[in-house]
């Protein structure tokens, strides 16, 4: 049987694909931690560089699924994605809608590519709830009284919309998502690993890198590395170290 969650690697990129077409790929706790696992999986194996993040079917995620949360489903997982993160890049391939927990899910990628019919929304107000996964962080990715709107009136947005505003990197038709994902993917896995992790770092954090933690990249064998490649017009061979 199919887990909730599928893993494939593709050139040092890590495609996890939510896997629950039948309910819109809807979280429970199989789906919650099956993704955690991923993602670690991915922080920890130096070969791969990136993560591109896409639901199966027609559908990125349409949230919690609340037959399991009133089960007392675990969604531990995702709580500790929305709360944590992990240092390499992830994209999310927003195939069709990303609601509620889905579009949370999908502000805890970097970047987002999107098909042309999809639309996201933080229905939470409308169900006596509040988007508490991460959907309150949307205030850092677009303007204030945009992110208010949204967040308070519950209404969905298209895909334009979020890419006119610049919460959405890239918009294409739905057939050509997964592979404008994964050209954006080896876009970054051609740089190199430490300085890709520190930048999405302090950028994530809107902050100056510390003495040590630039001591700890510029110092490293791969600014050597790349230094001596564009000396002697080669592309660079990195390590990670």
């Amino acid at each position: 049987m199919p887990g909730a969650v599928q893993t494939a690697e593709v050139d040092g990129v890590l495609v996890i694909t939510l896997n629950r077409p039948e309910v819109r790929n809807a979280i429970d706790s199989a789906l919650s931690l099956g993704v955690l696992a991923a993602l670690r999986a991915l922080d920890a194996d130096k070969d791969l560089r990136v993560g591109v993040l896409t639901g199966a079917g027609g559908t990125f995620c349409a949230g919690m699924d609340l037959k399991a949360f009133a089960a007392g489903g675990d969604f531990g997982g995702l709580v500790w994605l929305y709360k944590e993160g992990i240092s390499k890049p992830v994209i999310g391939a927003l195939n069709g809608p990303a609601l509620a927990g889905g579009f949370e899910l999908a502000l805890a990628c970097d970047l987002i590519v999107a098909a042309e019919e999809a639309k996201v929304g933080l229905p939470e107000v409308k169900r006596g709830l509040f988007a508490a996964g991460g959907g309150t962080t949307l205030s850092a990715r677009i303007p204030l009284a945009v992110a208010l709107e949204f967040g308070l009136t519950g209404e969905f947005m298209s895909a334009q919309r979020a890419r006119e505003i610049g919460l959405f990197n890239r918009v294409v038709p739905a057939g050509d998502v997964k592979q404008e994902a994964l050209a954006l993917a080896a876009k970054i896995a051609e740089n190199a690993p430490l300085s890709v992790a520190i930048t999405k770092k302090l950028m994530r954090e809107r902050r100056w890198g510390t003495d040590e933690e630039t001591s700890a990249v510029f110092r490293s064998g791969d600014a050597m590395e790349g230094a001596r490649a564009f000396a002697e017009r080669r592309a660079p061979v990195w390590t990670g170290k």
